[in-house]
């Protein structure tokens, strides 16, 4: 199995945030845990609620993840709104940047 999302610890190894690969976007997207809900799992990560990234006043990215797919809602801005694809491998995505 790919790892899908991987993390970024504070200097006492406190999960500060969980990074994934976006498709739809090229970029990475990331939650803080301390806001979201996270099942720890960087195989088939899980987040709610819904994570919305903003790029200016006319780009937007909006997704629900879960069990390592991100499900585009139909306000994205790019070509995958309103479908539902696995969320890449972190290997895969880092490949691709």
């Amino acid at each position: 199995m790919s790892i899908r999302a991987k993390t970024a610890t504070n200097k006492s190894g406190e999960v500060v945030r969980v990074l994934f690969g976006c498709n739809g976007c090229d970029e990475w997207h990331g939650i803080d845990p301390s806001r979201w809900t996270w099942n720890s799992n960087l195989d088939l990560p899980t987040f709610s609620p819904s994570v919305l990234v903003r790029y200016g006043d006319d780009r937007r990215c909006h997704s629900f993840v879960r069990d390592g797919q991100i499900q585009y809602l139909g306000d994205c801005t790019h070509a995958l709104a309103g479908q539902t694809v696995d969320l890449p491998g972190i290997e895969e995505f880092e490949a691709r940047q």
